[in-house]
């Protein structure tokens, strides 16, 4: 208790001494808060990617200081901007007496603006020998640990911006993000796909099975709730004559949050009209190995400590089939009541008065699903857990729909896309039972969308994939937290 105690106080004289340096610069009519713009001309990685076309050259750079080594009358400092950091000569012989006085006075974090040459110094590191130094922003907090890094997993997510100047791999991770984001745009914009914008307040939350968070319209006194999934307007918009559109945005579902899980996330969204699921196998397919060519540089990728080969191609195989295979229970040819005793000797739990479908669908999700480690799409889903899939003609039991796994995680979900709307509506309206029962995930009636598909709907092909979890994997990192800038968190007490 006494260390923690002397580490509080420690923390508070650091604290109170930064903001007695802020007030003797006011006093000096010198805040650098007042100072509204510095014209830098180059950056960090710039002059190390591009030594020989600065090496004696002028250039003018900006950042935080974070760290600083004072030898008398000159010092070592390393600036950190937005590509990386670089290492600073100050000498006072070159900036001047006050100005060294006054440099020696900031503080490890502050943010400063420096113009001087650049050279290698005798140990053969790219430095910039300063002619000026000026204070842009002053540091009010310290940096934890004194930059040795930010290694609280908690407070590195309440505080990612501590967590950006601390740890670089964290930026490098949303780089990434952002590339893999602007393939995707790129992938589909080659396509001829058309990128539109869905409302994300909705009167009836369709398009997913998932329990939407609810908030109040005051002026329209209703009840709206925060989008599930922008499917059903997609699918307006193919009624309306659009033949390829795609929507990336922000989807919100109340549910449990875990390594996989965030009550909002990023999804990418797509339809094309005259194309079915196989079509939709074939684009996902296209699509992973685009980003694994553009961004990350290479097909063959390692999640986790297990090798991924995005590049071969990718197993496709039926839930009846997949079932079969791994556990021996063969929902096609056997009685119901002889699959569920088999899959209940091997600790697969069922609700009461569990159907076929959800049967078969149980069994996989409980036993099979995380086995799934390289890219299998696992085809032909029962009809009760799909109520916005087409029916296979050869088993009206089943629908055309897939999911595709990588590393024991569902990455995306796609369908030969419902469009008879008397069978739309049936389904429909058994959602609503479920909901009725009890199921706060189930469906709504969506009397709109129905009327959309009576004017006529071509055959389409819908997907959907999980940015977050693509980020996942093509980045290496094990929690949905890692790749989001701003997690859900509990507020603090």
């Amino acid at each position: 208790m006494e260390a923690n105690n002397q580490v509080e106080l420690d923390l508070n004289d650091i604290i109170k001494a930064r903001h007695e340096k802020l007030a003797r610069l006011v006093e000096m009519d010198k805040n650098p808060y007042e100072i509204v713009k510095f014209d830098k001309d180059t950056d960090a990685l710039d002059i190390k990617n591009n030594y020989d076309n600065f090496d004696g050259k002028q250039v003018t750079l900006a950042g935080r200081m974070i760290s600083r080594r004072i030898m008398g009358k000159a010092s070592f400092a390393n600036l950190l901007d937005g590509t990386g950091s670089i290492q600073l000569y100050i000498s006072k012989n070159d900036i001047g007496e006050d100005d060294y006085a006054e440099f020696k006075k900031y503080d490890i974090g502050d943010i400063i603006g420096v113009t001087g040459k650049v050279f290698t110094t005798k140990t053969g590191e790219i430095s910039v020998h300063a002619y000026s130094v000026s204070l842009l922003s002053k540091s009010l907090l310290p940096l934890p640990e004194k930059y040795h890094g930010l290694t609280n997993t908690d407070m590195r997510y309440r505080q990612r911006y501590v967590d950006l100047i601390a740890n670089p791999e964290v930026k490098r991770t949303f780089i990434t993000r952002s590339k893999i984001i602007s393939s995707i745009r790129a992938f589909l914009d080659n396509r001829g796909f058309l990128e539109v914008e869905t409302p994300i307040l909705n009167t009836i939350p369709g398009g997913a099975s998932a329990r939407p968070f609810v908030t109040h319209h005051n002026t329209l006194d209703i009840d709206m709730y925060m989008r599930i999934a922008p499917e059903l307007y997609l699918k307006r918009l193919i009624v309306g004559g659009f033949e390829r559109v795609y929507e990336i945005g922000r989807l919100f579902r109340n549910e449990g949050m875990d390594t996989r899980h965030n009550p909002e996330f990023t999804t990418v969204e797509l339809y094309q009209a005259y194309t079915d699921y196989n079509g939709m196998m074939d684009l996902t397919e296209d699509l992973f190995n685009y980003i694994a060519d553009n961004v990350i540089g290479s097909k063959t990728i390692t999640y986790q400590g297990v090798e991924i080969n995005i590049g071969d191609k990718w197993k496709r195989i039926s839930m009846l089939d997949l079932v079969k295979e791994q556990t021996g229970i063969d929902f096609a040819n056997m009685p119901l009541e002889e699959c569920i005793s088999k899959a209940n000797a091997i600790g697969v739990e069922f609700a009461d008065n569990v159907t076929w479908g959800k049967a078969l669908y149980e069994v996989f999700d409980q036993k099979i699903e995380e086995k799934l480690v390289q890219p299998t799409f696992v085809t032909d889903y029962p009809v009760e857990v799909s109520p916005l899939a087409k029916r296979k003609k050869s088993d009206p039991r089943l629908t055309e729909r897939f999911e595709f796994f990588i590393t024991s995680r569902e990455m995306g979900n796609a369908f030969s896309e419902l469009n008879d709307p008397i069978d739309q509506k049936g389904r429909f309206m058994a959602q609503v039972k479920e909901r009725e029962a009890g199921d706060e995930e189930a469906q709504m009636m969506d009397e709109d969308f129905v009327t959309a598909l009576e004017y006529g709907m071509p055959p389409t092909g819908g997907l959907g994939i999980g940015i977050d979890r693509l980020v996942m994997l093509f980045t290496d990192e094990a929690s949905i937290r890692d790749v989001l800038l701003f997690p859900t968190m509990k507020p603090l007490a």
